[in-house]
């Protein structure tokens, strides 16, 4: 069912397999010295429940993927596997998702869930960010669940949604503390403001981050755009044709940006203690 154009509808886009969106990551540092890059990227947006239809099996349900250059826990040029994920023990990912929307006390995203990532290819992956868009019954985007990823092995989820639950539209802007360490060039202090557009012809996300307490305290922007499109061979071939071996220049454009901005002498910061919980809720930031 397609929802109404104003709502964030996953229904639109063909969710009942791999989704390839190519595009952008864009990130922007506006002190103590501008420093920006654009790269281009691809990622997928895939529902849970076919990568845990393929975890219940013996083999992934290949027959429903659109390329058999795709493969769903299993090794191949591009694979989702459910370990890279969620619980990180390949068990369940809707219900791992699931647990986190009831430990946050959320009833409204009763439909389906849909990650958007990285996937693995030629084995390797790294996801500063996977994004769990959760839906109600009627395709409107109600849950965000950001799960954050630094180069230590850490991870945390940050659970974003209206307090009333009401449906998250694009132009809609959700909070919450940051709590975790990603970068040594950013204290772990201030917050983030989310906004997202998920629609069949758009896949976008930004992150803003604040290192004070106000609104004029903004440091980061990061933006994460693609067009979806199945992923068929032709679009796969020509994603890595465009973007040969993305996951490994992830890790090495993060060491690189890191080096760059060394070099312009911006603040170090050293890695502090995870938090102790493994999930943030969004708060109201005034």
């Amino acid at each position: 069912m397609i929802a109404p154009a104003a709502i964030n509808a996953i229904n639109a886009t063909g969710a009942s397999n791999i989704e390839l969106c190519t595009g952008t990551v864009m990130h922007k540092r506006l002190r103590p010295v501008a420093h920006g890059f654009t790269y281009g990227v691809f990622f997928v947006r895939v529902p849970v429940a076919l990568i845990d239809a393929a975890s219940s099996s013996q083999r992934a349900p290949t027959t429903t993927l659109r390329s058999p250059l795709w493969s769903i826990n299993r090794s191949n040029l591009l694979s989702l596997q459910a370990r890279d994920y969620g619980p990180r023990d390949g068990s369940s990912l809707e219900t791992w998702a699931r647990r986190l929307l009831v430990e946050s006390e959320i009833t409204a995203a009763d439909g389906e869930i849909v990650l958007q990532a990285f996937p693995r290819v030629l084995g390797y992956v790294f996801n500063p960010i996977s994004i769990w868009y959760c839906y109600d019954r009627r395709g409107a985007l109600r849950v965000a669940i950001c799960e954050v990823n630094n180069t230590f092995g850490e991870r945390h989820n940050y659970v974003l949604a209206h307090e009333d639950e009401r449906a998250i539209v694009p132009g809609d802007w959700l909070a919450a503390r940051k709590v975790f360490h990603v970068s040594p060039f950013c204290e772990v202090r201030g917050h983030y403001r989310f906004r997202f557009e998920q629609t069949g012809a758009r896949s976008f996300a930004q992150i803003d981050f604040y290192d004070g307490g106000g609104t004029d305290d903004k440091l980061i922007v990061t933006t994460i755009a693609g067009s979806p499109s199945d992923a068929t061979t032709g679009a796969t071939i020509g994603a890595l044709c465009r973007y040969p071996l993305m996951t490994l220049a992830v890790i090495a454009r993060i060491h690189w940006q890191a080096f760059r901005l060394w070099r312009k002498r911006v603040p170090f910061f050293s890695k502090p203690h995870p938090p102790i919980v493994e999930t943030t809720r969004f708060e109201t930031i005034k």
